[in-house]
Formats: C-alpha cells, structure tokens, sequence
C-alpha cells in the first residue's frame, strides 16, 4: 500500500505446555481501506483503489472497476484479463527466483528475475519455458522435497467460483465475512494450490509446503507453455448483486480476490458501503492450515521453531509482513 499506510501484519501467536506448541493463534491486522471509500464519489473511489495497494495494484483496480460497472448493471463472464495475469506471473517468479533460494540459505536469483518478469510481460514464452527447465529450477525443487515439512493433509480448497456462482454462496458481503471469510461455514484456502485441486504439476506427492510453491511453478509453466485457462491467475468476473449493488472476483497470485460496492442511488453516485476480502484472510484464518502445521510440535528449540514457522508462512504467502509472538 502507498507510504504512511500501514498494510498491516499477520501476527502468529504460540503457546507452548509441556514442552510443546499447545495452542496457535493466528490473526490477520489490516486496515480497513473500505471505510476510507465509503462517502467518496464513486468513481473517484474506484481511481483510488489501486493507489492504496503496493501488491496486486492491477488486481485491485480491475476488480473496483468491475465491481463499479456490476453496481451499475453490467455483467462479465469469466475470463483471463492479460495484466491481472502478468501480475500474478511476476508474483510467482518474485516468489520463486527471489525468495525461495534465501530460504534455503542461497543467493536470490535476481539476474534471472529481472529477465523472466521481462519474458513475461511480452509474451516471450519460449524463453521462461527454458529457464523453468532449468538446472537451477530444478534444484529448487530438490531443495523443497529435501526440507522439513509438513504432511500433506487433505486441504480445505475454494472451489472454481465466478461472481455469480459466488452469489448462491454469498449473497451479499459484510465486514464480518470479510474479516473471516468462510466456505460451507469453515474456513478454505486459495491460490494456486486451489486452482490445481488434482494434484496437477506434481503438487499432490510432496509435502505441505512444497505442494504450494509447486503449484505456482505448474501456474508459470502453465503460462510458458500456453496452457493457461479461465480459473487460472488473472481471471476476472463481474456481476450485480442487487440495485447499485455489484460484485466482482479476481483471482490474483495469491488466490481469490473479491471486491463489492454499494451505491447510494443519489444523483452524484458516491460509495454507500464498500467490501474487500483479500486472499490473506482465506489462507490465514485462525482455522486455516497455518495451526494446523504448528500444534504439537516442539518448543524448546524456538530458534528452529522460528524457522519452521518461516517456511509455513512463506508456503501461504501473505500480501503483508508477519510477526511471531510466544503468550
């Protein structure tokens, strides 16, 4: 988000007993951007959107331009929006080439970075293809089967959802679910690990973590092999909720993006009310996965704790900074 706006922080609270991580509390702190749009124009708002958000700029502003339109009564199908998807692209390939190596105590690969995000942008498939069979990608992934993990549970997964099957799900949005966004009344993750539910890409043999930075490396290599559909990162949907009422869903690097806007009905149109849910309060809901991969293990080493937990977090992905706390 822009300077002098906090973006927030997940805070990871743990509890040890006898030795052991006897309770995880994980909590999401995020400004309320929403309330900040709410008696603002309407368009003027949705200009502002993008501008608050340092990560995920286009995805934010395309689905407030999307929500706004549906708010007036347009409707748009589900299909992939070219710069949502070279966002979530270059999300991956941060994520891959510049912060998976330090995890594993080695260089970042910038060089490579600078010129994949490059590749991506202009549609240069053929090259990122290479470099995504490259020695050093697979030594990443051999580094990732090699780490501590944890078991590859069955995972609760957002569905494959458009704006107007999210209607029947969630038929208007309020502050409450956005905090603690649910799915069939429990939490569920998303992201890439959702949007590959099969298995696909080699996700489903491998351990916790490794299957969620593998299902980004099957999204790029989805992409570089142009295999990508609608479902995939950059897809974008619209669709009225009601009279001035209209929602819109993105699905970003990080998964599900949703954003729904209230008009007034009054000759100026302004923001009536205003909703957000962020991908990071699908993945790090107190019951998501997160406690999950913590309770029961064991505490007297905290140093080793800490970097444990540090691969589980990084596994999710948060869009803010995270801090760990002992109660």
């Amino acid at each position: 988000m822009s300077a002098g706006i906090d973006p927030g922080c997940v805070r990871l609270s743990l509890v040890s007993a006898d030795g052991r991580i006897g309770a995880v509390n994980v909590a999401s702190e995020r400004p309320q951007v929403a309330q900040a749009l709410r008696g603002r124009p309407a368009d003027a708002a949705v200009r502002l959107v993008p501008l608050l958000f340092a990560l995920c700029g286009k995805a934010q502003g395309r689905a407030a331009e999307l929500a706004l339109a549906a708010a007036r009564g347009a409707e748009f199908s589900a299909q992939i929006d070219a710069a949502i998807q070279h966002e979530a692209l270059r999300e991956h390939l941060w994520r891959w080439l510049l912060d998976l190596p330090p995890l594993f105590g080695e260089p970042a690969l910038k060089d490579e970075f600078v010129a994949a995000a490059g590749w991506a942008a202009g549609g240069q498939r053929a090259e990122l293809a290479a470099l995504l069979a490259d020695q050093r990608i697979a030594n990443l992934c051999r580094r990732l089967g090699a780490m501590e993990d944890a078991p590859a549970a069955p995972s609760r997964c957002l569905p494959a959802l458009d704006a107007r099957a999210s209607l029947a799900l969630w038929p208007q949005l309020d502050a409450g679910f956005c905090a603690r966004p649910h799915w069939q009344g429990v939490s569920a993750e998303t992201g890439a690990i959702a949007r590959r539910q099969g298995g696909a890409g080699g996700v489903a043999a491998t351990g916790a973590f490794a299957a969620r930075w593998l299902a980004r490396l099957a999204e790029l290599r989805d992409w570089a092999q142009d295999q990508a559909r609608v479902g995939a990162g950059g897809t974008a949907s619209a669709m009225p909720v009601g009279s001035g009422r209209g929602r819109a869903l993105v699905e970003t690097a990080r998964g599900l993006l949703m954003h729904e806007i209230v008009l007034d009905g009054g000759r100026e149109e302004r923001i009536a009310d205003y909703f957000i849910v962020a991908p990071t309060e699908w993945n790090f809901h107190p019951q998501g996965p997160l406690a999950g991969w913590l309770v029961g293990r064991a505490a007297g080493d905290r140093a080793a704790l800490q970097g444990f937990a540090a691969h589980a977090v990084a596994a999710l992905d948060p869009c803010v900074r995270w801090e760990l706390e002992w109660l």
